[in-house]
């Protein structure tokens, strides 16, 4: 007799079967003749120059976790869209108030400039910028500074 569990036991058997098979078959099927071409490092149509450790621009990084968030944000509307007849009015008020901080942390990003690509680099003022500096010399007699130009 077969229970819940057994067709579930079954299933994993039948997917490792199905797996280890077409891996098995790919390996006997295949071509073994490498060469140093095709043993190369290979990246999106682009040979490799220089090393692995390059520093990345920390953008793209902050672009794809936004697109993700707001992503999977959107996510949640779809099953709000099956069911908001049968719950009536508060489905919608919850919806509403769901889009209104959706769109807060969008106008917060927006305004933080993290949608940007080419982002001008900040002006950081320098003390030379800001102050006249002249030669001093600095004299220390009996515990106290003196200026003398």
């Amino acid at each position: 007799m077969l229970t819940e569990f057994s067709h579930v036991f079954a299933f994993v058997i039948l997917a490792i079967i199905f797996v280890a098979g077409g891996l098995i078959t790919s390996k006997l099927l295949r071509p073994k003749n490498p060469n140093t071409f095709k043993l190369a490092s290979y990246e999106c149509g682009e040979d490799t120059i220089g090393g692995a450790w390059v520093k990345f621009n920390i953008r793209y990084y902050v672009v794809a976790l936004i697109f993700i968030l707001f992503d999977v944000e959107i996510l949640f509307l779809f099953p709000w869209a099956l069911v908001f007849k049968a719950m009536g009015w508060f489905a919608i008020a919850e919806m509403f108030t769901f889009l209104g901080i959706l769109l807060v942390g969008y106008i917060y990003v927006w305004a933080k400039g993290d949608l940007e690509w080419a982002r001008p680099k900040p002006f950081v003022a320098r003390l030379k910028d800001v102050v006249q500096i002249t030669n001093y010399e600095l004299r220390i007699t009996n515990s106290r500074a003196e200026d003398v130009a």
